[in-house]
């Protein structure tokens, strides 16, 4: 019987057993960028719910009718977001997105429930109002932290959230506060956030189809989008 070993008494592996494992390539999901998704279905909600806080247009019926949109590419899509940037282990993206994603589908929720008779609206309902302030606080403390972990990422990506959060601000401000033209001033700057969002998702896209930069985003560094890197050739 033969006793040949290697190192610590391990018996030599064949070199024929070491043969797949050498040769195999591991494809790695997903291959899109998560926030493309996410950030289009950001913009889009939150745009068209800034445009009704600021008086662009609507009436008290409006955000009735918004709360399935929003609930859809706000919260849906955003969540759908975080999951799948979870898998590639972007840590911001999943907080921010997945934050934001509940927040919307609540917000959807309670807009429903408004319609319904079930809940009274935050507008005209003093303890509606404080409760919904609340977590518009808690909201822009934690965006707050994603636009400071946002800075080793891309200026765009930063501005996106320290705007968020800003316009969360204001808005818990007007709704613990009472104060109308608050609301409207946050209305107007949560169009901020909404437009750098669908700027900064167009520049992912157009990098990820034209595999190279087309839009600038203010890199802080070298970050390659999943499904952008060259393949590695089978040996």
């Amino acid at each position: 019987m033969s006793t040949d070993t290697e190192g610590c008494g391990t018996a030599a592996e064949p070199p024929e057993r070491g043969y797949p494992r050498d040769h195999t390539a591991i494809a790695l999901l997903p291959v899109a960028a998560p926030s493309i998704l996410g950030l289009f279905g950001f913009a889009a909600a939150t745009f068209m719910v800034a445009a009704d806080l600021a008086g662009w247009y609507g009436t008290a019926e409006t955000p009735q009718i918004l709360f399935p949109f929003a609930l859809a590419a706000g919260g849906i899509a955003e969540l759908l977001a975080a999951m799948w940037a979870c898998v590639s282990r972007d840590g911001l993206a999943t907080a921010m997105h997945g934050i934001w994603g509940s927040f919307w589908i609540g917000y959807g929720l309670y807009s429903l429930l408004i319609a319904l008779g079930v809940l009274p609206p935050a507008t005209t309902d003093a303890t509606a109002a404080v409760a919904f302030g609340l977590w518009l606080v808690v909201l822009s403390a934690i965006t707050l932290v994603g636009a400071i972990a946002a800075t080793a990422e891309n200026i765009a990506l930063t501005t996106v959230l320290a705007t968020l959060a800003a316009s969360s601000v204001l808005l818990a401000i007007a709704l613990l506060g009472g104060v109308p033209v608050i609301q409207t001033i946050g209305g107007y700057v949560l169009l901020a956030p909404a437009v750098l969002a669908s700027y900064l998702a167009a520049a992912m896209m157009l990098e990820a189809t034209a595999e190279r930069a087309v839009l600038p985003i203010g890199r802080r560094r070298t970050v390659q989008l999943p499904g952008t890197g060259p393949r590695p050739s089978p040996a």
